[in-house]
C-alpha cells in the first residue's frame, strides 16, 4: 500500500487511496465512493470540508474499507450499499450489484409507460429489488410484485423495501411458479444469462464475491430465456410487455426465442450506451 498520511484532510485521504487503487489497476472512483459512503457527505460537502481534518474513526474505517477493495472485494459489498436509478440499496454477496445497464432497462420501462397502461407488474429474479423498487418509486400506483429463488436474495429486497418504505409483494418462486395466478401488464426480467464456458474473461471480483446462481445458466446461457419463452405468454394481459436483459452478444439468439414462442408478437431489440444490443421488449398483440 501507498505510505499513508497519519491526521489526513478529506483530500489527502482521498489522494491516498486513489493510489492505492491505482497501483492494482483498480477504478479510483471507488475512493470517493467510499468516502462519501463512510462519511455520510454528499459531493457538495466533501468539496466544503476537502481541507478539513478526517475524523480519526472515518479515517480508520476508510483504510479498512480501500485495503478490502485493494484484496479484490467489490466496493459496494465493502460500503453495503450501490446507487441504483437514484435509490441508495442495501447489498451484500446474496445479489448482485446492480449495474447501470439496468438502469437503461429501467428507464425504457418507465419512457413507455406515457404509452401503456400498466396496473399489474412483476419483476423475475429480482436480486436486491433494485428493478422493481425503481418502477414502483417511479410509479407509485403500480401494483408491483418481484420474485426470486433465492430465499437470501428475497430478505435483501424485502429490507430494501421497507427501508425505502415502498410497497412492492414479494414471493420465492422459479419463475411463474409460486407468483399470484394473474395476468401482468409488465413483466421484467434480468436473469441470469452468462455461459460457464465465459468465466476465463471474467473479472475477479465478481467470480469471487457475487452470487453464481445469479450469474450463470445453461445452454451456452440462455436457459432461463428459453423458459421464459415457453412460459410467458400465459402470464401477459393483451397488450402486455415483456422487457429483457441480456448478454451484448446474445441478442439475435434471444430475439429469434421469443419471435418464434409468440409469432404474433412484436418483438424488439433495443441497445445500451455504449451500442450493444442487451435489452428486449416482447408486446402481446394476441387476444385472449
Amino acid at each position: 500500500m501507498t505510505k499513508r498520511p497519519s491526521k489526513p484532510t478529506y483530500f489527502e485521504a482521498q489522494r491516498w487511496a486513489s493510489f492505492c487503487l491505482k497501483t492494482v489497476d483498480l477504478p479510483q472512483d471507488a475512493a470517493r465512493f467510499l468516502l462519501l459512503g463512510l462519511t455520510g457527505l454528499d459531493q457538495t460537502q466533501l468539496l466544503i470540508h476537502y481541507r478539513d481534518t478526517l475524523p480519526i474513526a472515518d479515517w480508520q474505517a476508510y483504510q479498512a474499507a480501500i485495503e478490502r477493495v485493494v484484496a479484490g472485494e467489490p466496493a459496494q459489498y465493502v460500503l453495503g450499499k450501490a446507487p441504483f436509478y437514484g435509490l441508495a440499496l442495501t447489498v451484500n454477496p446474496a445479489v448482485l450489484i446492480p449495474r447501470v445497464e439496468t438502469e437503461e432497462l429501467v428507464d425504457w420501462i418507465l419512457t413507455d409507460s406515457a404509452t401503456m397502461t400498466a396496473k399489474q407488474v412483476l419483476d423475475i429474479g429480482t436480486g436486491s429489488g433494485a428493478i422493481a423498487l425503481a418502477l414502483k418509486q417511479n410509479q407509485p400506483s403500480w401494483q408491483v410484485t418481484a420474485s426470486d429463488i433465492s430465499a437470501a436474495a428475497l430478505a435483501v429486497a424485502q429490507q430494501n423495501a421497507a427501508e425505502l418504505q415502498l410497497d412492492v409483494a414479494f414471493y420465492q418462486s422459479d419463475l411463474f411458479a409460486q407468483v399470484p395466478a394473474t395476468k401482468y401488464d409488465v413483466i421484467v426480467s434480468n436473469p441470469p444469462y452468462i455461459a460457464t464456458s465465459e468465466t476465463s474473461v471474467m473479472d475477479a471480483s465478481v467470480l469471487t464475491y457475487e452470487p453464481q446462481q445469479a450469474l450463470f445458466a445453461a445452454n451456452d446461457g440462455l436457459a432461463i430465456y428459453e423458459q421464459l419463452a415457453a412460459q410467458v405468454a400465459d402470464h401477459l394481459a393483451v397488450n402486455g410487455r415483456l422487457y429483457l436483459e441480456f448478454g451484448y452478444h446474445q441478442g439475435p439468439a434471444v430475439q429469434q426465442l421469443f419471435t418464434q414462442a409468440l409469432p404474433q408478437a412484436t418483438v424488439t431489440l433495443r441497445q445500451d450506451m455504449a451500442g450493444h444490443d442487451r435489452m428486449l421488449r416482447v408486446i402481446n398483440t394476441k387476444k385472449d
